[in-house]
């Protein structure tokens, strides 16, 4: 073994044991077993610790993973297995070591929780599985056992063998969709995705229903997160324009609303329905307005000002000076949802219905432009502004463009969650807010729908499922995009490169239909 080799086993053996540690002092070893019950069907009460047995399968689990993300893709099957095992045997050395000072803290009922709340003498014997003096020896076993079927299972799936028996059966799959396709009818294969979505929003439609009112408003979340997110993908992921107050359009929407439809502070009452769509032509204003001086800057510049911008519409919205028109530090109360013929939407699941049908009209509008001529406007700009100016493109025109559709989108979600709260204030635009949804983008896929609905229900929806992580949701968010900065750099769900151009096959295929049909 190369010295080299021996390095990254010994790095890697001390990044797995110190953030296992790690996991211990902030008290994330007691969640992390809550969550592996609930998993078996148990439940813990708040406040309560889980059973012994699910910290053993948590750790049994974390030492399989440090066997299994620690395999080289090159080399023999013996050099795998050992690297892998060696790793896991460094990262059980540290976390046995550590185990020692735990165990003299708890022998000797030293307290050290004014320097660390979590360390409590509680959590260190259960983090050593309650077994005292013998501890690290399970710690120790753990890694080895766990970490060594972890580095097997890792090997056996990157072996040649495994992987020619994946293609073939990814090859079959392809052939039997192809054969499948090609033995449809024509009316079939030109009518069938209408019926496909038919099908869709039949079981939207009968979805809300049968889910609890919880359910109902994670999923509700989660969709007002998903048009937010479209929108700003527009802006940062089209048009490249990063942008760091998003959350101020969202304000606008929310507050337009909140004021044209609540009894408090103006009692205008206009209705949901105008309200709505007075709010979606304010947020286009806004993002005018703002876009106008700003389509010099870019990069970082750029970033630097639309926070700030973001920042002063919240703090416009907290001061005591506009208390009088906007509410001010408590926001607004009472606001008025939409009536239908008559009928209110006074329930999570008639929201349900609006939410749908406007992440729907979101998507058609972002797919029509992202293959118009506009979208590939958008394109050029973010990947050469320079050439894109040399071939035509009115960077000015198109920057602003993008910044207002962003902004509509925008608009559009914060009036729609204002009256399904039936209430908005200052906190909830934050630039957590911006945060959150620049995070659903990066982390989904720039330019993937599916990308930020996966993104939307990773960031926003498990979060709010899971209450017992609540605490550690910044945490997360920032382990997940380092991790998806190093290994997924472009999504959970990556966008596939558009085709402008037609392929030599296809336009064979095209000459030959066009000459076909002179013939006859």
């Amino acid at each position: 073994m190369k010295n080299q080799q021996r390095r990254e086993i010994i790095q890697k053996g001390l990044i797995f044991s110190l953030l296992i540690i790690f996991v211990l002092a902030i008290g994330f070893h007691e969640i992390a077993a809550a969550l592996v019950s609930r998993v078996f069907g148990v439940s813990v009460r708040r406040g309560s610790v889980a059973e012994q047995r699910f910290m053993m399968y948590f750790f049994g689990l974390y030492a399989f993973l440090t066997g299994w993300a620690n395999i080289c893709k090159e080399g023999s099957w013996k050099q795998k297995m050992l690297q892998g095992l060696l790793t896991s045997l460094v990262a059980g050395i540290v976390v046995a070591i550590f185990d020692l000072l735990l165990v003299f803290l708890i022998n000797n009922s030293i307290d050290i929780r004014q320097y660390l709340t979590a360390f409590s003498i509680s959590s260190m014997a259960y983090f050593l599985f309650e077994k005292g003096q013998a501890g690290p020896l399970y710690h120790l076993g753990y890694f080895i056992v766990f970490g060594g079927l972890g580095a097997l299972v890792r090997t056996i799936w990157i072996s040649d063998s495994t992987q020619r028996i994946l293609g073939k059966i990814r090859d079959s799959s392809q052939a039997t969709y192809s054969k499948v396709n090609n033995a449809m009818p024509p009316f079939i294969r030109k009518y069938g995705k209408y019926v496909l979505l038919a099908v869709t929003a039949i079981i939207l439609y009968i979805l809300p229903r049968l889910w609890g009112s919880y359910i109902n408003f994670v999923i509700g979340l989660v969709g007002l997160y998903v048009i937010a997110g479209i929108g700003l993908n527009i802006i940062v992921g089209l048009s490249g324009q990063l942008m760091l107050g998003y959350a101020a359009f969202f304000a606008m929407g929310a507050y337009s609303v909140a004021l044209l439809n609540a009894p408090i502070p103006h009692n205008i009452l206009l209705g949901f329905w105008p309200s709505i769509l007075i709010a979606v032509v304010i947020a286009v204003l806004a993002g005018m307005l703002l876009g106008l001086p700003l389509m010099g800057l870019r990069g970082d510049y750029l970033a630097i000002v639309t926070l700030g911008f973001g920042e002063i519409i919240r703090i416009l919205l907290k001061s005591d000076l506009l208390e009088n028109i906007t509410g001010g530090p408590r926001g607004i109360n009472d606001i008025k949802g939409p009536t239908l013929f008559g009928q209110p939407f006074s329930n999570d699941i008639q929201f349900m219905y609006i939410i749908f049908v406007a992440v729907a009209l979101t998507i058609f509008i972002y797919q029509r432009l992202q293959d118009s001529r506009t979208g590939r406007a958008w394109l050029s700009i973010k990947e050469d502004q320079i050439a894109a100016q040399a071939t035509g493109v009115n960077l000015r025109k198109y920057k602003l463009l993008a910044l207002c559709i962003g902004a509509a989108f925008a608009g559009l979600a914060g009036g729609i969650a204002a009256a399904r709260n039936q209430f908005t204030g200052p906190n909830d635009h934050s630039l957590l807010v911006s945060m959150n949804v620049l995070s659903i983008v990066i982390v989904g896929g720039v330019n993937s729908i599916p990308g930020i609905i996966l993104g939307a229900f990773t960031l926003k929806g498990l979060p709010e499922i899971l209450r017992e992580v609540e605490n550690y949701r910044q945490l997360a968010f920032g382990a997940l995009l380092i991790i998806m900065m190093i290994k997924r750099p472009n999504g959970l769900w990556p966008a596939s490169r558009p085709l402008y151009e037609k392929s030599d096959c296809l336009e064979s295929e095209a000459l030959n239909t066009g000459k076909e049909r002179k013939n006859d």
